[in-house]
This record gives structure tokens, sequence and C-alpha cells, in this order.
């Protein structure tokens, strides 16, 4: 018996264009060089047409190379929080004057409650705020910083659809794609940061596992380059991509866009979200409709 399909929040456009930074890592002087940098991008990306633009996980520790000797992890993240003030009001700033929905990568902050977290700070194009903690924590994370995973994990309603966040590690867990597609979302991003090619490939696979259990557009974007300096970033290795459901209307690789690795650049995608909607209600294979949640429910109870 086919399951009912996630109700879709708001009413979303036939089609939405997404940018996928891929940001290349390099020392600056301070934190207006950063914002210069980050401008250029938001600029790019609204200039052609862009509805939403995506930044790396972790891309603002380059802020940390403008120190003049390397921080401990732990002096690190108390630095980093420093800035979390001026780096959230330069989204918010570049979402309003661009008109785009800026999504941050993620930004290592101490919150107000006292907590260490890796949270996605999100600024619509309204000049709104929002943040998406990540959930799971590396084992890198947990013994350099003592980050702490969030607890939440809620869809974003935009103009331009209901969107999901997963930070990286997160993607590797089908949970918390399908929470988020329950809730209705329709692209889920993936800011992530990974340094080497093995570590970029476990991502990249799970954006395309979650693609298409979920018929769901996932949107990647990672750093490239070296940022001498900074501690537990060293090295940086990212192939960007936007992936899709493998379907009819679809590419067959399940593959709408793929930057070059190693290189930094900016990858563009359009995103038919009406063409998703109609592949859930009627595509060659239903993953979400043909879901047996009493099977499973069955199988946990057993165990």
């Amino acid at each position: 018996m086919s399951q009912p399909l996630p109700p879709v929040p708001g009413q979303p456009p036939a089609r939405v264009r997404v940018a996928a930074v891929q940001y290349g890592q390099r020392r600056v002087a301070g934190f207006d060089e950063f914002a210069a940098q980050v401008e250029e991008f938001v600029r790019v990306a609204a200039d052609y047409g862009s509805d939403f633009v995506l930044f790396p996980e972790l891309f603002t520790l380059q802020l940390l190379s403008a120190e003049p000797r390397m921080l401990s992890p732990a002096e690190a993240i108390e630095r980093l929080s420093e800035h979390t003030p001026a780096f959230t009001a330069l989204l918010q700033r570049l979402a309003r004057q661009y008109r785009i929905h800026v999504i941050g990568g993620t930004h290592p902050t101490r919150t107000d409650e006292g907590t260490l977290r890796n949270p996605c700070f999100i600024a619509t194009r309204d000049g709104a705020l929002h943040r998406r903690d990540k959930l799971h924590i590396t084992p890198s994370e947990q013994g350099s910083w003592a980050v702490g995973g969030g607890e939440s994990a809620d869809v974003l309603a935009t103009d331009a659809g209901p969107v999901g966040i997963m930070v990286c590690y997160d993607s590797e867990f089908p949970e918390l794609g399908r929470h988020l597609t329950d809730q209705g979302a329709l692209v889920l991003f993936v800011p992530y940061c990974t340094d080497v090619r093995s570590g970029h490939l476990r991502v990249r696979y799970s954006c395309q596992a979650r693609a298409v259990e979920n018929q769901v557009y996932v949107v990647a974007a990672g750093n490239v380059g070296h940022c001498p300096g900074v501690a537990n970033f060293d090295i940086q290795y990212a192939q960007s991509g936007v992936y899709t459901p493998c379907d009819f209307p679809f590419p067959p690789e399940g593959i709408a866009a793929e930057a070059s690795a190693q290189v930094e650049q900016i990858v563009f995608a359009d995103l038919d979200l009406a063409a998703l909607l109609e592949a859930r209600r009627d595509g060659t294979v239903k993953n979400l409709a043909d879901r047996r949640p009493e099977l499973y429910a069955r199988w946990r109870q057993a165990t």
C-alpha cells in the first residue's frame, strides 16, 4: 500500500537556481579581506540569477590565518566566536543587498548558552538570520575542538521552496535526510569540509544516496586549497556538486552539475521542483510512496 507523500509547505516555484561555492582557502590579512572574498562570490551568484548560494563547512577558519601565531584548537574556537557577530551581520547584509539566500557554510562558535557548536548560519533575502547546528560530530571535531552536536533539525521555508541543512558528516546518516524530507524539504544543502579524496567521496556518495532515497535535490559545497597557520585545517579536497534522483526527468547519472576537483569555482544548476514533485507522484520508482513503515517498525520492536 502506498504511503502518503510528505506535505510541501507553501507554494514553491516551478524552478530555482542554486550556486555552490568551491571556496579556495588561502591566507588573509583579516576580516575585511575575508568579507570581500565572500561578497564577490555572492555578487557573482546573484548576477547569474541564483536563488541560493552555498558556502562550505568551516570556511571561516580562514580568519585564523590572520593571527600572528598558530592558535591551539581551544584558542581557535574562542577567537572564531569573537568574529560571530561580524560574520552573521555580513551574511544578512549580502542577502538583503543582492536579494539571494546565503547559506553561510559553518562557523564554529560558542553559543549564548555556553556550549560549543558548529552551526550553519543562513541569511534569507529578506535579511532574516537562521541557524541550523551540525548534529553528528566527527571524532576529529570532538578531539580537537570539543564541539558538541545539536539537538534539532527543522526545514527552512523560503520564497524559493522548503530546504534542509545537513552539515558534512550529517549527510552520512539516512535518518536526517528522511526527517527533513518528511518535513517537506525539496532541496538539501550540504556544506562540507574534507581533507582527502576518500573523505570527499564518503560525502559525495552519501549525498547521492539521500537524493535517490528521498527524491530530493542535494547541493554540496567544499573547500579547496591550503590555509597556512591554522591547526586541524591544513589541506582541503573537494569536488562540489548538485545531485538529483535517477529517473527520466533528471540526468541519468544523478548529477546536475559538478565542479572540477581541487579548483576554486562556482557551480550552478537549475532545479525543476515541479518535475521533482511529479516524479514523487508518478516516477519510474516512487521511493517515498513505496516505503513500508509498518514493516520497519516491526523490525525495531523485534530488536
